[in-house]
């Protein structure tokens, strides 16, 4: 059923395989056994982790947000069978790969080119919390960008031509509250401050292309999520 398994990557949470399942390309997402949880609670969390993921793609499809085709959920082997993208990269290794070129030779695409990036993460983000999905882990390694032509591997850094990919719904869940709304987006920002120093203004353009997507609900929203940075400074200065 599944042909030419091989592991792509392994993380701190799962087992990546690709493979041809049913023959298309495929992505498995196989989660460990967490050895020190008491068995029962570790089947009843992963179980639910398994479940927040499928259900979360499938409300996506509602929201015009684009993630992996769902092919199987299998509970029994703590794996869900997904699409994967031959042609992508995740918007972690196209900025830092856009830094290191431009710093290397000059070379690349062009500032604009991050600055539609930001832009698409902001509508995307806010497509999202549009619908009530909380991704719960918003990072540049859970996006990716798709190349829309699959007869040129190098077409992706051309970003008219690709598509934004949200990936890795594990701790997602599904809220009206603008509290949940705005940690997500204060998640965001500390993970691009932590990845991405060497462009300090992707956040504002995220926040910006977020706000202006849609009025409905925005300024409870962006307020809740000052309220969340504020009380993470004042947790940093205290110690």
């Amino acid at each position: 059923m599944c042909e030419d398994l091989k592991i792509l990557k392994q993380g701190a949470e799962a087992k990546l395989y690709i493979c041809n399942y049913l023959g298309k390309p495929t992505l498995i997402k196989e989660r460990f056994e967490k050895k020190y949880r008491q068995p029962e609670l570790d089947v009843v969390i992963t179980k639910e982790r398994i479940k927040n993921e499928a259900r979360a793609i499938v409300r996506c499809k509602a929201a015009d947000v684009k993630t992996p085709a769902l092919y199987l959920v299998d509970f029994e082997r703590r794996r869900i069978y997904m699409q994967h993208f031959v042609h992508s990269v995740t918007v972690k290794d196209f900025i830092i790969n856009f830094f290191t070129k431009h710093q290397q030779n000059g070379s690349g695409d062009s500032p604009n080119s991050l600055n539609k990036i930001a832009i698409l993460i902001g509508q995307t983000v806010r497509k999202l919390h549009e619908h009530n999905i909380i991704h719960g882990d918003l990072t540049t390694s859970n996006m990716l960008l798709v190349n829309n032509n699959s007869n040129s591997d190098d077409s992706w850094l051309d970003v008219d031509n690709v598509e934004l990919v949200m990936i890795d719904f594990g701790l997602s869940s599904f809220d009206t509250s603008a509290e949940d709304k705005g940690v997500d987006l204060y998640v965001l920002e500390r993970a691009l401050i932590s990845t991405h120093n060497d462009y300090p203004e992707i956040f504002s353009k995220i926040l910006k292309a977020y706000k202006s997507y849609s009025k409905n609900n925005v300024k409870e929203i962006i307020g809740k999520f000052e309220e969340v940075r504020a009380r993470g400074r004042k947790r940093t200065m205290v110690g």
